[in-house]
């Protein structure tokens, strides 16, 4: 857990900054979930409104290109996640205001209602178009995991997430809409790779391999994936967890990758999706 920096410990030239566009700050409350940054609260201010602020000091090089990247692909992710208001740059501080979502964490446990919202946003996640700035292929993210040949199987067209736990899915609490946040560690490669990764979410949060399995059975992308791609991802991530918290600390979480492989894929004739993500207009 990184330690929050809280509103009254801030920089006064960084106040200052914020509440010249904003208004007075007349409440702000950290946000203490998720979210690899230093500073992470919600304003209330007299002109912009409820805000989700969150920054990074200058001299956090992973944190800068995090937020930096964020904020190049918020226009990519309009209406997913949610916009940019406003962004500030002061006394040795990166930081970044959103529109600020009246809701809650996503429920991915057993039962929840709000697993349809979460789908529907995620399909709507396949149709994004990929943005004008460089983003890592999520091949090359396994690659030290698997074989050049295998990786080729993880090579796709769509723009992914990547970090879809329960933090970074708010679910509004008036329309009950889900919005995915945190686009930090963004990938291209295929349109399963989102979903797959939900429902292994949702194992950790209780639901059965079953009933996991048959969310993620709700998606065109994941009944036509090819069973060997699959089979590549499970193998190169529970490598990569293994070789970062070792065999025994990684074995509860690559037993739930492992039971994405338990998919019935002879059920139906499924042909794999090759259909290329158009780039976004100039």
């Amino acid at each position: 857990m990184i330690d929050r920096v809280e509103w009254a410990d801030l920089p006064a030239d960084l106040c200052a900054a914020v509440e010249a566009r904003t208004g007075t700050v007349t409440a702000a409350h950290t946000v203490a979930e998720g979210l690899n940054c230093t500073i992470a609260l919600a304003l209330r201010t007299t002109h912009g409104g409820r805000l989700f602020f969150k920054g990074v000091r200058h001299t956090d090089e992973a944190g800068m290109a995090a937020l930096q990247c964020e904020e190049r692909i918020n226009p990519t992710v309009g209406g997913i996640s949610p916009a940019i208001r406003y962004r500030f740059d002061a006394a040795g501080w990166a930081a970044l205001a959103f529109v600020y979502i009246d809701g809650r964490h996503a429920d991915l446990g057993p039962g929840s209602s709000d697993l349809p919202a979460v789908a529907a946003t995620m399909n709507r996640m396949h149709d994004l178009w990929l943005p004008h700035f460089p983003i890592p292929q999520f091949a090359d993210r396994l690659l030290k995991f698997c074989s050049p040949d295998e990786a080729e199987h993880l090579v796709g067209d769509h723009l992914l997430h990547t970090d879809t736990n329960p933090h970074n899915i708010m679910i509004d609490n008036h329309g009950g809409d889900a919005y995915v946040v945190d686009w930090a560690m963004p990938a291209i490669g295929p349109a399963w790779v989102d979903p797959a990764y939900t429902a292994v979410r949702l194992m950790e949060c209780g639901q059965s391999p079953a009933d996991a399995l048959a969310w993620l059975d709700g998606f065109t992308s994941w009944r036509q994936a090819s069973e060997h791609a699959v089979r590549v991802f499970v193998d190169a991530t529970c490598r990569h967890w293994a070789a970062t918290v070792g065999d025994r600390g990684a074995e509860p979480s690559n037993a739930r990758f492992r039971h994405l492989l338990a998919y019935d894929r002879t059920a139906n004739a499924r042909m794999p999706s090759r259909r290329r993500r158009p780039q976004q207009p100039l």
